[in-house]
This record gives C-alpha cells, sequence and structure tokens, in this order.
C-alpha cells in the first residue's frame, strides 16, 4: 500500500479549499500543505496501526502486524502457534544407528524435512516416535503366528 496517493490527495483538497478565498490565503495553503506532508504520513500509520491492532484482536490465533518498506505500509499475518516440540528422550543417552535407503526413498525424506525446515535427523526422529506411539488397527496380540514353517 503506498501512502503517497492518500497525502497528496489531502494537499490537493486543501488547496481546493484555499482557492475559495484570496491570493494570500492559497499561499498560506500551499506553505501548509508542506509542512503537514511528513505529519500525514505519520497519522495514516498510526491509523494502520491501529487497524492492525483491531484485526488481531478478531483472530483466534496469530497477530496482524504493519510493516515498512521504505515508505510503504502493508499488512502482515503473523502465525502464533506453536511449533510441533520435538519428542523428549526418554533418557539422557543418544543411539547412533546405520540405516540403508533406497535413493527414492531418501530424496522424499530430504524433501520432506526441508517442507518443515528441520533437519533430516530431527525428521527421522519426530517420524518414528509418532510411529511407536501410534497403536496399530487390527493387530491384537493374540492374533500372532508362532512357531516354525517346515517346507
Amino acid at each position: 500500500m503506498e501512502l503517497a496517493p492518500h497525502v497528496e490527495a489531502l494537499q490537493r483538497d486543501l488547496a481546493a479549499i484555499a482557492a475559495v478565498g484570496d491570493e494570500a490565503t492559497a499561499q498560506a495553503a500551499q506553505r501548509l500543505s508542506a509542512a503537514i506532508r511528513a505529519s500525514t504520513g505519520l497519522r495514516l500509520l498510526d491509523a494502520l496501526g491501529e487497524a492492525a491492532l483491531e484485526l488481531s484482536a478478531q483472530l483466534p490465533s496469530g497477530r496482524v502486524e504493519v510493516r515498512l518498506a521504505g515508505q510503504d505500509p502493508s499488512f502482515v499475518y503473523v502465525d502464533e502457534r506453536a511449533p510441533e516440540p520435538p519428542p523428549a528422550p526418554e533418557d539422557s543417552a543418544t543411539a547412533r544407528i546405520t540405516l540403508r535407503l533406497p535413493e527414492s526413498l531418501k530424496a522424499s525424506i530430504d524433501a520432506a524435512a526441508a517442507r518443515e525446515g528441520v533437519s533430516v535427523n530431527a525428521w527421522l526422529v519426530r517420524a518414528l516416535a509418532r510411529s511407536v506411539s501410534t497403536p496399530t488397527r487390527g493387530r491384537e496380540p493374540g492374533n500372532r503366528l508362532r512357531g516354525f514353517g517346515r517346507s
């Protein structure tokens, strides 16, 4: 959003109002217009800031901020939901394993970790923790086959 067109519109309005008077009034209005240009921009930013606060109050999560790029403000939504915490280690020891994967699966895991903004190790630990903490459906301990097979 550009503020300059709005400030210029206010300056044109002031000039139009001053045109009703004499030459001295028009000159005074022109000097006032130049003097309040910066102040008008700041007042518009104040109004945008209050609008952002009102919008933020109506959102279930997150907030709206007014950010400046040069002199041009923009509204930005900031998501305040907490990221999913990494699984808590059950003990302080760290175990290492070597895992051999097909290259295509490794590429998919690399891409998934990059999308979530975490390391491959963190992504794998999180995925494995979810996998072992989710009960398997349709497999009860009593339904297992035990014994030896002969051919």
